[in-house]
């Protein structure tokens, strides 16, 4: 009898030890991500405006997980092509999607047909980076010195507006303007915003409406005038421009950036990823290139990242029209 006892306790122990190296290799094994460069891919072409926000997290990424981040431009389809190469890697924690509103959030929203992945459901959040405002735009000599003047003009007279592209987030930002403020005009659609600016600027088009953080700069050299903006809030960059909210054409949509793995990344590698954003976003570094152009940094991690992907979706469903799904359509 006490040798069956004994024989029961050794292996009781030998079980409570073998699970013990176990649980301790799966820890080792968790703490040793990331052992090889992970790769960030970026859904637009070097220098601009989002490559530059790829770049920035990437190297803050680097420096605190102390492995490499390496950026990689995949281009095409304002930005889908990315969203779907990402979706459909391996999900080790190794390849992730710098995420905006375009591919994210407007696509689901007007195109989920036509998009070869799904949102929320192929991709796992770690945490949003930054939300930029859209702004209306108008050339330095434009006769409308506020947005009130040019909506107000909007209701008798038919202006126009440019783009960067049917169906980019910015177009449907301002369709939102345009049925917030009873208005119509005439949308004109340009290849980037260099030839936008330029036929503004030429009176071929009467204003501009793009996301404002790219085009700060010109704003302060005098190039162009900024009338105003998306968001809840005046920004402490453009403290002089007032929101769209303010002349009580609620639009809340913005240009948005944020980090996403494939569906399926183990949660212990997604959470530590996360931790490491928000430490990187808090860095004087980061902070400071972001803010410096009217964006703002915003820790929103895991699952609360995921709810603000789903509300943005349904806010831009709610634009949905059939006049403005004709004009969208490839």
């Amino acid at each position: 009898m006490k040798k069956t006892t004994r024989r029961a306790a050794l292996a009781r122990t030998l079980l409570l030890c073998g699970a013990g190296l176990l649980c301790a290799a799966m820890g080792s094994a968790r703490a040793a991500y990331p052992e090889q460069p992970v790769k960030l891919v970026v859904g637009f072409p070097p220098g601009g405006g989002g490559d530059l926000y790829g770049r920035l997290i990437a190297t803050a990424l680097g420096k605190t997980l102390g492995q490499t981040v390496i950026v990689e431009n995949r281009t095409g389809a304002g930005g889908n092509i990315a969203a779907d190469m990402v979706a459909k890697a391996k999900p080790d924690g190794y390849t992730l999607l710098l995420a905006m509103s375009g591919n994210l959030a407007v696509a689901p929203a007007f195109r989920p047909q036509a998009i070869p992945y799904k949102v929320p459901e192929d991709f796992t959040p770690i945490g949003l980076i930054l939300e930029a405002p859209h702004g209306l735009f108008v050339a330095q000599n434009s006769r409308f010195k506020t947005a009130r003047e040019l909506l107000d003009a909007a209701k008798t007279a038919k202006l126009s507006f440019a783009s960067t592209g049917a169906g980019a987030a910015a177009h449907i930002g301002m369709e939102m303007v345009k049925r917030e403020a009873g208005v119509d005009m005439l949308h004109v659609p340009y290849r980037g915003s260099g030839p936008a600016i330029t036929d503004m600027l030429g009176g071929q088009v009467d204003s501009f409406f793009a996301t404002a953080s790219p085009l700060i700069g010109q704003v302060r050299q005098g190039q162009i005038r900024l009338l105003a903006v998306t968001g809840a809030a005046r920004n402490a960059a453009i403290p002089d421009v007032p929101t769209f909210k303010e002349l009580g054409v609620n639009v809340p949509v913005t240009q948005w950036y944020g980090l996403v793995a494939p569906a399926g990344t183990p949660q212990p590698i997604v959470k530590l990823l996360s931790e490491h954003l928000a430490r990187a976003l808090a860095t004087p570094e980061v902070r400071d290139v972001i803010r410096k152009d009217a964006a703002t940094e915003r820790v929103l991690p895991m699952e609360e990242f995921r709810q603000f992907i789903v509300d943005d979706i349904a806010r831009y469903r709610a634009a949905v029209t059939p006049q403005l799904l004709k004009e969208i359509a490839p």
